[in-house]
């Protein structure tokens, strides 16, 4: 008599098995899925039989099969993490090749960059050369009272500063004409205390030059009033040898002989020689390398 309930089968497990992700390995490359290979190693493994002692495959040969699979599989691998390797190493060299190539053109870059700069610069001061030879003629008077009549005047204020400090340039029957003179800048700042500077140009070259001595000299006046005359030079030039007034005041107090010469030079009378710097810097070593000047050229 059978059961009216039979007995439920059990399933096969190998086929509802499911099968595990295959695995990524180094670079991508792929291998047999993990639980595959545990079922050929157990479909593929010897069957102990009790009372048979003959299985269809030994032990050994078992092991030496699997053994064969995983070299190929192992084998395989290598040659694909080779394959990627080789990959990244012909990356990489292609990516120093480059930056070598950047490296070179940085410094070409960096070398044309130096020659142009240097020369901005040779025609930057070129420029200003021309500029200060352009004014050779010209006088900077300072101090002149900033007064309607003066400045409706300028020409005969110039002959009257003349008469006043320099008359034997007038007994020598020099040519004391000025092409023009003019206030600078041109517009009067209110805000402003002092009269602006006035620019005179001279017909004569040596007229100029006989002024300018005459006020390196002394102090010379209008109408009694002192004035200050100097050579004019472009601003940037100007700036250059403003540069220089502290160092030039503490120089005279010392009675070094200080002179400003073309175009912002410092020259000083010192132990019977005469010294010319072109760099603040320069005088800076100069001075304290010498016990006499010690602290007293000291800038804060």
């Amino acid at each position: 008599m059978t059961n009216s309930t039979e007995a439920q089968k059990p399933q096969n497990t190998k086929k509802n098995k499911k099968k595990g992700t295959t695995l990524d390995t180094f670079y991508g490359a792929k291998i047999q899925n993990t639980e595959q290979i545990e079922e050929d190693i157990q479909e593929n493994s010897p069957k102990s039989s009790k009372g048979n002692r003959n299985s269809p495959q030994t032990h050994e040969e078992f092991e030496s099969e699997m053994t064969k699979k995983m070299e190929a599989l192992w084998e395989e691998k290598w040659e694909i993490m080779q394959k990627k390797f080789m990959h990244l190493q012909n990356q990489f060299d292609q990516t120093v090749k480059e930056n070598q190539a950047l490296k070179q053109e940085l410094i070409k870059q960096s070398q044309n960059t130096k020659k142009l700069e240097e020369n901005i610069k040779y025609l930057t001061d070129k420029v200003i050369d021309l500029e200060n030879r352009g004014r050779r003629e010209n006088l900077r008077i300072i101090g002149l009272p900033e007064k309607p009549e003066i400045n409706t005047k300028l020409d005969m204020v110039i002959q009257d500063i003349i008469k006043e400090n320099c008359p034997e340039i007038l007994e020598q029957g020099g040519n004391t004409a000025a092409d023009r003179a003019h206030r600078t800048p041109s517009t009067l700042n209110p805000q402003k205390t002092t009269p602006r500077n006035v620019i005179a140009k001279f017909q004569s070259y040596q007229t100029k030059e006989k002024i300018l001595q005459e006020a390196r000299k002394r102090q010379l006046r209008y109408k009694g009033i002192p004035i200050r005359v100097t050579q004019d030079l472009a601003s940037s030039t100007l700036n250059d040898r403003k540069a220089w007034n502290m160092i030039f005041r503490k120089a005279r107090e010392l009675g070094l002989q200080p002179r400003i010469s073309y175009p912002a030079k410092l020259t000083i009378y010192f132990q019977g020689k005469v010294w010319a710097f072109n760099k603040i810097e320069d005088f800076q070593l100069f001075a304290k390398k010498r016990p006499e000047f010690c602290g007293k050229f000291d800038t804060e």
